[in-house]
């Protein structure tokens, strides 16, 4: 059953490309300190003009803190880092 499944995820193309972006991003999320296991990640498909990923890394003790989020913009065909923003 584990190996079907390992197996349908590789034929996924969705399932890889975004496997890919989150490599990417936790990447540069970790060069930047962020520690990713312990973050509420969040993805978002953006299609306005040129398609990419947003990766959004939260902290998970999130009452009464705002801001302090890294959120990190992942090309779509290429899986480039387009931009990264840290929130306030």
């Amino acid at each position: 059953m584990r190996d079907q499944f390992e197996t349908d995820i590789l034929q996924d193309e969705l399932a890889i490309s975004v496997a890919r972006v989150v490599a990417t991003a936790n990447k540069r999320a970790t060069e930047m300190g962020v520690d990713v296991r312990q973050s509420i990640i969040t993805i978002t498909r953006i299609t306005d003009g040129e398609p990419r990923w947003r990766v959004n890394y939260g902290s998970m003790d999130y009452i009464r803190r705002r801001g302090g989020d890294l959120i990190v913009d992942v090309d779509e065909d290429n899986t480039t880092i387009r931009r990264v923003l840290r929130g306030q």
